[in-house]
């Protein structure tokens, strides 16, 4: 049996295609380059904008597991049509998406949103991964750095603002079991429940650190500034409205009815055990 995963190299793709490899599964390892070596996994690199190709490397999947890159709206527009109509033209015989924490807002009309509602068309049994928001983000430079040298963990959300924070490997864990379980359908919520404050994973830090961390709200637009130099201007900006959008929200927390948790016996990692797993 053969597994097709998008962004193999990539942070969410990368710890699906070493999960599935370590089990002993044949791995093919979607990349934008084909230079580019995933241990174990036969390497293929393709536009996910070429339907042919995408076809041509869906027929010989037992499973797939898809996430959009990011990208401008209008690419993963493109990415998230030509993924769907290459599930319907080859049939593989699982899929498995993860919104990669972009929230499914019934009536939308964006990317995720038409990739969620292709596949349910599609006839071909899949699952949709809804995170919240990955522990991953705290890695980045303006965060990570501020937390070692000032002892201040910064973060555009509300200090009482509960969210079910999930990480990468959290997201291997449920795709993998996912891909092996046909018969789980809909969607499926990754995170911590409860969900936790900021307050709360400073804390995490504080006690994986040996030291005390303090959590510090920032503006969607201090968030967005210090992510431009890494990720560009255009995604920046994405981040500053999503966090705007977030701010208006009561909270960001899974519900217990659809988590991993009860769905595939699952329990995402808490911010202590994510830190010390990571080996940070």
């Amino acid at each position: 049996m053969t597994y097709v995963i998008h962004g193999a190299t990539g942070a969410q793709g990368s710890p699906v295609a070493a999960a599935l490899v370590a089990a002993g599964k044949s791995v093919i390892a979607l990349t934008r380059n084909a230079d580019t070596v995933v241990d174990g996994a036969r390497t293929v690199a393709v536009d996910a904008s070429s339907l042919d190709a995408l076809t041509a490397v869906y027929r010989e999947a037992e499973g797939v597991f898809v996430h959009l890159p990011m990208a401008s709206e209008e690419n993963r527009q493109t990415y998230a049509r030509t993924i769907v109509a290459a599930v319907r033209a080859a049939r593989p015989a699982r899929v498995v998406f993860s919104t990669s924490g972009a929230p499914l807002i019934p009536g939308s009309t964006d990317a995720v949103a038409t990739l969620a509602g292709g596949l349910a068309d599609s006839g071909v049994a899949h699952a949709v991964i809804t995170p919240t928001l990955f522990l991953e983000n705290l890695l980045m430079p303006y965060v990570i750095d501020t937390v070692r040298e000032q002892g201040v963990l910064p973060y555009p959300i509300r200090a009482d603002f509960p969210v079910s924070w999930a990480s990468h490997l959290d997201i291997a864990d449920a795709a993998v079991a996912l891909l092996d379980h046909p018969d789980l359908t809909g969607t499926v919520s990754v995170g911590q429940y409860p969900a936790v404050t900021g307050p709360d994973l400073a804390e995490a830090f504080g006690a994986h650190f040996g030291k005390t961390v303090a959590f510090k709200p920032i503006s969607p637009e201090e968030m967005g500034a210090s992510v431009a130099p890494v990720i560009g201007d255009g995604p920046a900006a994405d981040v500053t409205n999503l966090y705007k959008a977030m701010s208006a929200l009561p909270h960001r927390s899974i519900t217990p009815e659809n988590s991993a948790q009860k769905l595939l016996g699952i329990t995402p990692r808490t911010t202590k055990q994510w830190l010390t797993d990571i080996g940070l």
